[in-house]
């Protein structure tokens, strides 16, 4: 069983398809087809269901998905270990929420860039569950994300808390208002896909304001998320931070919400059992020596 194959394989299975897979790969979608078919071959059964959507996995394809994973992960640590003379250089894949890496992480990247110029860092924006996912699999070395975070194969350490607010169209002086001139199932929820943490706070909130049963809209960009807001097309939860940018803070209003919904931690995973090789080690002591790290 090639390896090349697993790595495919595992692409195409977190990507949904040949060509987003072939993108990323830097490839050719007619070898990523060759691939899997090679290895759908090899073992002797289907591991994709091919529809007009795209590619998802077969029975048998949920079933090899965590073992290739493990093996292409394995694979990549060996290398970057084996390369890792305590000089931080080569590779480092590092994942955040989209408004973490909007706001928190341009001067963490600036500085670290210009600390370690020899490191090729790609940052790769997602919601929690998908980044979590992603450090467990070893596709990521590390990422950025809604705390609390309890697994055993995780590490966490602080790196900013956040005040989560309601955003609303400018014409929204209150929530009163918000309740009293909005539908009885209440406003639009404006929200990104299904595994971000943000998304289940507003959900729970509307559950206390007597919306359960409101609309969802998902978008899948912040400018998108806030221009949508700006237009009164419905509201959504966004730290603080990021709606009180000098761009932003005029087009929409803020409205504060109980500790319970508005409180949250940012925090910063690694697998626990990964090789702590130079380019994470002075990741994370960029990250731990930033005064502006813990914001309020």
């Amino acid at each position: 069983m090639e390896l090349t194959d697993l790595l495919t394989f595992s692409t195409v299975a977190r990507l949904g398809g040949i060509t987003r897979a072939a993108d990323e790969l830097n490839t050719v979608q007619s070898n990523v087809t060759q691939r899997i078919k090679a290895l759908e071959a090899e073992i002797g059964t289907a591991l994709f269901e091919r529809h007009s959507r795209g590619m998802t996995l077969t029975g048998a394809g949920r079933r090899l998905l965590p073992y290739a994973q493990r093996m292409a992960a394995l694979s990549r640590e060996a290398v970057l270990a084996a390369r890792d003379d305590g000089e931080p250089k080569g590779p480092l894949s590092i994942g955040s929420m989209e408004t973490t890496a909007a706001v928190r992480l341009p001067a963490l990247l600036a500085e670290f860039h210009r600390r370690f110029p020899a490191v090729r860092l790609t940052l790769r924006t997602a919601p929690t569950a998908d980044l979590v996912a992603a450090v467990l699999d070893g596709s990521l070395d590390g990422a950025f994300v809604a705390g609390p975070i309890e697994h055993g194969e995780l590490v966490s350490t602080p790196a900013f808390r956040e005040e989560l607010v309601l955003v609303t169209a400018q014409r929204w002086k209150s929530l009163a208002a918000l309740r009293a001139g909005t539908p009885e199932s209440g406003p639009t929820a404006l929200v990104f896909r299904t595994g971000c943490t943000y998304r289940q706070r507003l959900e729970q909130a509307f559950v206390e304001f007597g919306w359960p049963s409101a609309a969802r809209f998902e978008l899948g960009t912040l400018d998108g998320m806030i221009g949508c807001v700006a237009a009164d097309m419905g509201v959504t939860l966004l730290p603080r931070a990021v709606v009180e940018r000098d761009h932003v803070k005029g087009d929409v209003n803020i409205h504060a919400l109980s500790p319970q919904h508005a409180r949250v931690e940012t925090l910063f995973i690694q697998r626990r059992t990964a090789h702590q090789y130079s380019a994470l080690q002075g990741f994370a002591g960029c990250l731990a020596g930033e005064d502006r790290v813990i914001a309020a």
